[in-house]
């Protein structure tokens, strides 16, 4: 038998905040993620939920999953609706209730991009949490920019021609308090971000890996083993970035090649060897490029010390 690993407990409110009899699939990382996030978050917290499987897993208006207060814009919105409702709750001087969005890679990284953008611009005091299952998996698993490059989706049948959208390092680039990435097969690095941004003030996003069963072609049980293997491979590194400038690379070791990670997945099955290789080659780039950045930035954090 393999080593048994020292197990952390977690310190997290015991009321739940996601009910069971929610609208989530068997085993979906989403609704494990978001009882972790909600369970941190606490009680004082309002969510903005737009068109996404999180809004299917809600529930439809007036009934709610969810025992805060939820209000579900257009798929667009959010970002501008989480502000507008972030500045009513400072003039009631409701100043400690926490505003966060639960929104999906599409109305993220594409649909809701220009108003997320100018959210940060802005540095609205909202906390944005972007469930990325890399694809508009509630309507047919079609293709995104979050959508990895050769992933086969309803829309890419034979793979997806381009590269994923690098959502962390443009949000860096807005120069915002705080941008990470986290997902639930590493449960701790996940709840300690949530806690860290909570205690932020100014615009803060994470993005949570999301591995959706149905639209990666996973069984119900492997969501988890596949959130661990795209951080052991490097496909989805852990990090944070302060300020737009102070990287720290939270999982600092790669264990396990590409094609492993791949494997798992149905949306890879039909890669030739030469694609696969082309796809560890992207990853050990970009992971070389978070290297630079996180070294640059410890340099610099010395010279100014």
């Amino acid at each position: 038998m393999g080593k048994v690993r020292n197990m952390e407990t977690l310190e997290l409110n015991d009321q739940p905040m996601l009910c069971s009899g929610h609208a989530a699939c068997p085993g979906c990382v989403e609704a494990i993620s978001v009882r972790h996030v909600l369970a941190t978050m606490g009680p004082d917290t309002m969510a903005v939920v737009p068109p996404s499987c999180m809004a299917i897993i809600a529930g439809p208006q007036p009934f709610s999953s969810l025992r805060i207060p939820v209000y579900q814009p257009t798929l667009e919105a959010s970002a501008a609706a989480a502000s507008g409702l972030r500045r009513a709750l400072d003039s009631q001087g409701k100043h400690e209730t926490q505003v966060i969005v639960l929104a999906g890679d599409g109305g993220t990284y594409d649909i809701g991009f220009q108003c997320l953008s100018s959210a940060a611009e802005r540095n609205e005091n909202i906390l944005y949490f972007c469930l990325d299952n890399e694809g508009y998996m509630n309507t047919g698993a079609q293709k995104s920019s979050s959508t990895p490059h050769f992933a086969k989706t309803g829309t890419t049948p034979e793979g997806k021609a381009t590269r994923k959208k690098n959502l962390t390092e443009i949000m860096a680039a807005h120069q915002v308090p705080y941008a990470a990435t986290a997902t639930a097969g590493y449960m701790q690095d996940l709840v300690r971000k949530v806690k860290k941004a909570k205690s932020i003030q100014g615009f803060r996003i994470i993005t949570l890996l999301i591995p959706c069963l149905d639209g990666w072609g996973l069984p119900d049980d492997a969501g988890l083993t596949a959130s661990r293997y795209a951080v052991e491979s490097g496909a989805f590194p852990l990090y944070e970035v302060e300020d737009g400038e102070r990287y720290t690379l939270n999982h600092i070791t790669r264990t396990r090649p590409v094609s492993e990670y791949l494997a798992l997945q149905r949306r890879y099955q039909h890669l030739e060897p030469e694609r696969v290789a082309a796809l560890q080659a992207e990853v050990d780039a970009g992971w070389a490029r978070l290297q630079r950045q996180v070294q640059m930035s410890a340099a610099e954090a010395g010279a100014s010390a």
